[in-house]
């Protein structure tokens, strides 16, 4: 495929100011108002007041719904201290916002009212939203998906993925942990020795590392396995073990994602877990692959050679599973073993969510907005925003979209 030239904005004027009064307006939402497709309600809030009075001694004006941070901890009065606009009905002042901030997805009715040329922040799901895309660059908006952008040591600041998939990852281990009917350290008594739970964990990315040092930490025996064997002396380095399983040639692409597996290696991965998984008394899944389905990793059939009570977590749950049988949202029962496939898994601590959450948020404006002329310089040859930019007057300008797309 041939790489299209697309034009490149530098020091684009959201809003020209014609004093110097004028700012730059961020509307942000409150997404608690409308539950998702499994009835969840979004707990998390794209600013904090602290990182709100950052945006407005940097010269930003910012416009929040009311109660949009409610369910993290933070009162509407907390935002209008630091000089933040409260507001009952956003809509009313979308059309004049130069940028709309969400955790998710903007509504389509939402989209609609904003002006051409505005700029739109958020998890996008660009992969598995399609039509939602091509409508935002049809309507002339500019998208920024922050699943796009770049694991490079710049960006970290920025990486909305890796931030709350460190929470997931933490968040994962204390649910199994409530739902064991044992203990996960090995406790000595007067009356016995209670031997410490074994847990493991498939993945070792952000999730898998924190679900690692979190089980380690609550002093349980912890083995983790990852197709990237590079990753064997982190494992390590935080007390774990790491389980080696020849499958042949395997790795990682650039932004450090695992590649996919032939179905050979998938078959060959699963044997050799399978031994693991029935020794274990926790299992969590992390195993998701950038711009795909997650794959299968365990059976129902391998489920039922662990231990009645068992817990295993599907992190994967509600983008497709890496647990046959987990339920999208709900914690069922697969053959005497407890399947978490709730999802969501950084909005049951919202408040250190949303924090971290917020500070990607102004890391990512802070990066790329010039106080002096109150531009927000959206150069598309920055190797940042090459890759989270993802629709630009009227077009969808990522390649490795453009690709997807077309294949669809």
């Amino acid at each position: 495929m041939n790489k299209i030239a697309w034009p490149v904005t530098k020091g684009v004027m959201l809003e020209e100011p014609t004093n110097k009064e004028k700012r730059v307006k961020i509307i942000v939402l409150n997404e608690s108002k409308t539950p998702d497709p499994l009835n969840k309600v979004e707990k998390r809030c794209a600013v904090t007041p602290s990182s709100a009075q950052r945006l407005v001694k940097k010269g930003l004006s910012i416009t929040l719904e009311a109660g949009a941070g409610l369910l993290s901890g933070y009162s509407d009065k907390e935002y209008e201290g630091v000089g933040v606009s409260v507001i009952s009905d956003v809509n009313e002042s979308i059309s004049s916002a130069d940028m709309l901030v969400a955790v998710n997805k903007p509504s389509e009715s939402q989209l609609a009212l904003m002006k051409k040329g505005a700029i739109v922040v958020g998890h996008l799901d660009p992969f598995f939203q399609q039509p939602l895309i091509e409508s935002i660059a049809q309507k002339q908006l500019t998208a920024i998906s922050v699943e796009m952008i770049p694991r490079s040591s710049r960006a970290q600041k920025m990486d909305a993925l890796s931030s709350q998939a460190s929470l997931a990852g933490y968040v994962m281990v204390m649910q199994a942990a409530s739902l064991l009917p044992s203990i996960l350290p090995m406790m000595m008594t007067p009356s016995g020795t209670i031997k410490p739970a074994k847990v493991f964990i498939i993945g070792a990315g952000v999730a898998g590392l924190q679900a690692i040092a979190t089980a380690k930490r609550l002093g349980a025996n912890v083995l983790a396995y990852d197709t990237r064997e590079v990753v064997a002396e982190q494992v390590e380095s935080l007390g774990g073990k790491f389980l080696k399983i020849d499958i042949g040639e395997t790795g990682q692409t650039k932004d450090g994602y695992a590649k996919e597996l032939t179905e050979e290696q998938k078959a060959k991965q699963q044997e050799a877990q399978r031994d693991a998984i029935a020794d274990s008394d926790i299992v969590i899944t992390t195993a998701q692959l950038f711009g795909r389905k997650p794959p299968v990793l365990i059976s129902k059939d391998t489920l039922a050679l662990m231990k009645p009570g068992s817990v295993v977590v599907d992190m994967a749950a509600t983008s497709g599973g890496n647990v046959e049988g987990s339920e999208p949202g709900k914690t069922t029962l697969v053959n005497g073993v407890n399947v978490i496939g709730d999802g969501y898994w950084s909005q049951f601590v919202a408040r250190a969510a949303t924090d971290m959450y917020a500070n990607n948020i102004y890391n990512l404006v802070d990066e790329f907005f010039d106080t002096e002329t109150n531009t927000f310089n959206l150069n598309l040859e920055d190797d940042i925003l090459a890759g989270c930019v993802i629709t630009h007057q009227g077009s969808v300008t990522n390649d490795m979209l453009l690709t997807t797309y077309k294949g669809a």
